[in-house]
């Protein structure tokens, strides 16, 4: 599920339905698994985060908000389920052309022109679904996935998105906040 919207004016439902479906249902499932992963002696669990799990991404807070929580999950988790020989492994995909675009309009905020967010969301939406129809297929992710889940010794964190993407990512580490937040800001012209 992928909301849209203006932080403040996104209905409450919405921002539940977010984090019941990416955060909530993810908890529910792994709780249900960890007893028989324990019980045979190990196994590996693969949790989906995304590039917006990683930092904010504007008007999209709860989604982001969803995805960071699947990281702080995921890696206390994986201090916690260690000695049982489970690995957690966390993917973090950039932009892929799937209906991502079309269902979020699903749950988007009702903006109007009265509301102060109008204009910039409407001009920052653009950009964001372009850069989702402009995303690799889906294979691609589907292909790289299988491929993790056969390593034998996996890497905790797989980002699979465009050099731009995994860019992002180093940047943000390196940068100072301030500076990241504006390179941000100006991709998706926000004055």
């Amino acid at each position: 599920m992928h909301t849209g919207g203006p932080a403040e004016t996104l209905p409450i439902e919405s921002i539940r339905l977010q984090m019941d479906t990416n955060f909530i249902g993810m908890v529910q499932i792994t709780r249900e698994v960890l007893p028989y992963m324990r019980n045979q002696g190990g196994g590996t669990i693969v949790n989906f985060s995304s590039i917006g799990g990683l930092m904010g991404l504007p008007y999209q807070s709860y989604y982001s908000a969803s995805k960071f929580a699947i990281e702080g999950f995921s890696e206390a988790l994986r201090m916690e389920v260690n000695r049982f020989k489970i690995k957690i492994i966390i993917i973090n995909p950039g932009d892929f052309h799937t209906s991502n675009s079309a269902n979020r309009r699903n749950y988007l905020a009702p903006t109007g022109p009265e509301d102060p967010y109008f204009e910039q969301y409407e001009r920052t939406l653009k950009i964001i679904e372009k850069d989702e129809n402009n995303g690799w297929k889906p294979e691609v992710l589907a292909n790289k996935i299988v491929m993790i889940v056969e390593y034998r010794y996996p890497r905790q964190r797989y980002i699979i998105g465009s050099f731009e993407q995994k860019l992002a990512v180093w940047i943000k580490a390196i940068l100072p906040r301030k500076l990241f937040r504006l390179i941000i800001q100006d991709h998706y012209k926000i004055r």
